[in-house]
């Protein structure tokens, strides 16, 4: 019996890793899949056979990872000659049924470490690919030492695996699946949460509900990731996407919805979903790239009520020996983070990048902690340029971690551009807010620190680690303005900042998509500069926040300030919108002052500021083509409302071009 067989009685799937020249590596790619039968499915940038006709099919590109979801598929390939997209990879891992090889095309070895990798254009804020050495010397010394990795190198000889005395594979899944799903038809009403790393038969599970029901509808963040649903739900598959269900005034008769794949859909959305219907079933993968189920549970099953949870362990595409799905683990660091030791008192250390024990506990730490953390945050912090690592503990068992990313120091040309709506440099997330949307340029000229995410562990928290962590932060930006922090608002997460010295700077004007929340920025000063940048910007928003509030559904309280109309700094803004491209949202207060003191009648604008939630129906009404035209003749009245009170653009030498 060959390897292969062997695999497939064992139920194991393997990973091969071959090293070398870009057209070597393909020819042996090429000798691997006239080899073995399989599907074969590809994921490369590009098409890598033009030999077969159903070629096309069986391709995808790095990207269209949502694609996978749910799928099988039998020996795959992928391409990271260029570029190693992880959560590709995860997900192309997750597909793959016992028997299975997984090929892993890399670069020569010793050159792969320096080689640019093109998928850090779409993580690291960077305008060329950089090289990812620690990344790539964590896999190489996994790939090294385990022994059940196939390694092919290059004018090297061929590293074949160990052979294990496997047990034959009973797959005891089905066993698992039949018990919750006993439980899940006896529910009478509520919200049930199943949970469990990929492979686990859920979307399998989901279809046997709906197959049994009969009366259940199915959701999912695309279609094409729910085949393994319909192919259990039969003719009781009946599928509409989560925007189009949510469109209809009266839901479609239903005894169950099931959401697959919940933690992928954004959770206003979510949180609608699951109100319309007697009885939920929410699915979700708690290892992959879509980030950490447990953090899923945390953040919004926690404020539902009557919630039954279910977790399926059994693998049902492969066995608990599996090596592939071993080595993904150790690679992408998908194992839960440790219990820490609370009693002990710590004090917060910097984290060095070439400490990787204690980058890795950090990390696992913030998985477990934030649901959106996932294998590009991991690529980030190991090999983005501006990262910076605090710890609370020692590793393996962290209490606290914080993510800093550096920001800021933009030429005053560039930060005035952006300032203009004119520029948009990548990077700088609230260094850039500041500058395009509260009109402060000199924010993206100052040299900052955003805070990305901050994790306590369950067993240290109300003990002070977070706010110690933050301290310490603040302690050794001497040579930093200011640290910020962007956050979805909720009157808890602002008292822990507020707690940790921060002033609240800007507010967004719309809830983001991801946590239903508006979107929040503060800042911490570290210098004088940094100083007077925290007091302007708390002034700003304290009075514009009567004129704000009447679009944004929040309380907050600020200390009274007097709104004396339009003032010279308020000029300096509305000319931004007149001459140069600052967005209407970020304008709507200065934009009011200015329709209360303009010497001619601005109706148009006046109409607009008064309610920006219905632009689609004053464009409507005013015969415009849609919203680019509507803010076109805004800016102009704009600008005719500022003539009329004696200013104009020429005054600030605004970068028009």
């Amino acid at each position: 019996m060959n390897p292969t067989q062997l695999m497939q009685q064992a139920g194991v799937r393997r990973l091969a890793v071959i090293s070398g020249d870009p057209a070597w590596c393909l020819d042996r790619a090429a000798a691997w899949r006239g080899a073995l039968p399989g599907d074969w499915l590809a994921l490369s940038p590009a098409p890598l056979f033009s030999d077969s006709s159903d070629e096309s099919a069986l391709h995808r590109p790095p990207g269209a990872v949502r694609t996978l979801l749910g799928r099988e598929f039998h020996h795959a390939i992928f391409d990271a000659r260029q570029g190693f997209h992880a959560e590709a990879f995860a997900a192309l891992a997750g597909t793959l049924t016992a028997g299975s090889w997984l090929l892993l095309l890399v670069p020569p070895w010793q050159a792969w470490p320096q080689q640019p990798d093109s998928d850090s254009l779409r993580w690291a804020d960077v305008a060329e690919p950089i090289s990812t050495p620690l990344f790539v010397h964590h896999l190489q010394q996994l790939i090294l030492a385990d022994d059940q990795v196939l390694l092919e190198r290059q004018h090297q000889p061929c590293r074949f695996p160990a052979q294990p005395d496997w047990p034959q594979w009973h797959c005891q899944a089905p066993q698992q699946q039949q018990a919750i799903l006993d439980k899940l038809i006896a529910l009478p009403s509520g919200i049930a949460v199943l949970t469990a790393a990929r492979g686990r038969g859920k979307s399998a599970l989901a279809g046997m509900l709906a197959r049994q029901n009969r009366h259940c509808l199915v959701t999912a963040p695309a279609k094409a990731s729910t085949e393994v649903l319909a192919a259990f739900a039969a003719e009781h598959f009946h599928f509409m996407a989560p925007d189009a269900l949510l469109a209809q005034e009266t839901p479609p008769p239903a005894e169950w919805l099931i959401v697959d794949e919940a933690a992928a859909i954004p959770a206003p959305l979510l949180q609608a979903l699951v109100s319309r219907y007697p009885r939920i079933l929410l699915t979700t993968t708690v290892q992959g790239y879509e980030g950490s189920g447990r953090g899923f549970i945390l953040k919004f099953c926690a404020g539902l009520t009557g919630v039954h949870y279910f977790t399926l362990d059994e693998p049902l595409r492969w066995s608990r020996f599996d090596p592939l799905e071993q080595w993904l683990n150790q690679a992408l660091l998908f194992d839960d983070a440790s219990a820490s030791a609370p009693d002990t008192l710590v004090t917060p250390h910097r984290v060095e990048r070439h400490d990787f024990s204690a980058l890795e506990a950090a990390y696992r730490l913030l998985t477990s902690a934030h649901y959106r953390t996932s294998p590009l945050d991991l690529r980030r912090l190991l090999d983005a340029p501006g990262m910076q690592l605090w710890r609370a503990g020692n590793a393996p068992a962290l209490q606290g971690a914080l993510w800093l990313v550096e920001e800021g120091g933009l030429e005053p040309e560039l930060a005035q551009a952006v300032w203009a709506g004119i520029r948009r440099p990548r990077g700088n997330l609230v260094a850039q807010s500041l500058a395009a949307h509260a009109g402060l340029a000199e924010a993206a000229t100052l040299r900052s620190q955003r805070i990305s995410r901050i994790a306590v562990a369950a067993e240290s928290r109300r003990r002070g680690t977070g706010q110690q962590l933050v301290a310490a932060a603040v302690n050794a930006a001497a040579d930093h303005d200011y640290l910020s922090v962007s956050f979805g608002y909720t009157e808890s997460l602002w008292a822990f900042w507020r707690a940790c010295g921060f002033a609240l700077v800007r507010i967004g004007s719309q809830r983001e998509a991801s946590s239903g929340c508006y979107a929040a920025m503060a800042i911490l000063p570290c210098s004088a500069a940094g100083e007077a940048l925290t007091r302007r910007a708390a002034e700003q928003l304290a009075r514009d926040w009567p004129r704000l509030q009447q679009h944004i559904a929040l309380e907050l309280q600020f200390d009274k300030t007097t709104d004396d109309g339009l003032i010279a700094q308020d000029n300096h803004l509305a000319i931004g919108f007149a001459w140069a491209q600052r967005p209407l949202e970020a304008s709507l207060p200065v934009l009011q002052r200015l329709v209360e003191s303009s010497a001619v009648s601005v109706p148009l604008l006046a109409s607009a500021v008064a309610a920006p939630d219905a632009l689609s129906d004053l464009a409507r009404q005013a015969g415009l083509s849609g919203r680019k035209a509507l803010i076109a003749k805004l800016r102009q009245q704009a600008a005719s409302a500022l003539e009329s009170l004696g200013v104009t653009a020429d005054a600030l030498h605004l970068p028009l071009k």
